[in-house]
């Protein structure tokens, strides 16, 4: 496997793998409406506008996983961190995580999950997240931040 920077020309592979890999969400959150699943190729573009997208590909070249990140101000924000359901478990997630901490180094670091999304908030937690805030967005389900702190230089 290998993570590299995506394209513009990756994007819509990017949003199929998308909608492939929020299938789980989606049930666990009993919701096919979640935004990863409604968004439009459009929306990603935009996203692509203002951020980095990185892509894990196998030895065939084959798109495995994703994530995407954009900086604002000392903050890099991280979304939608995808592995294809037949290779999670693997460290693809961690992998691609690592690769956007490297290339945002020293920069604080954000992003959110459900609080139904138990293998994703260990992940989060195995990899230096802590939960900072939780949002409800409804009566049984909330959002979960979490942040890392930029490493002093040299760790």
């Amino acid at each position: 496997m290998k993570i590299i920077k995506a394209g513009k020309a990756d994007l819509e592979n990017i949003l199929a793998l998308q909608y492939l890999a929020y299938q789980s969400e989606a049930r666990l959150l009993n919701n096919y409406e979640i935004q990863p699943l409604t968004q439009k190729l459009e929306e990603v573009f935009r996203e692509f506008e203002k951020g980095t997208f990185y892509q894990a590909v196998n030895e065939k070249n084959k798109l495995i996983g994703s994530v995407r990140g954009f900086v604002d101000k000392d903050t890099l924000y991280i979304g939608k961190l995808i592995v294809h359901p037949d290779y999670q478990g693997n460290g693809i997630g961690t992998a691609l995580l690592k690769e956007i901490e490297k290339d945002n180094f020293g920069l604080r670091q954000e992003l959110f999950t459900s609080d139904k999304s138990l293998k994703n908030l260990k992940l989060y937690e195995r990899t230096g997240f802590v939960q900072f805030k939780t949002k409800p967005l409804t009566d049984d389900l909330n959002l979960v931040f979490m942040e890392k702190q930029p490493r002093p230089l040299g760790q």
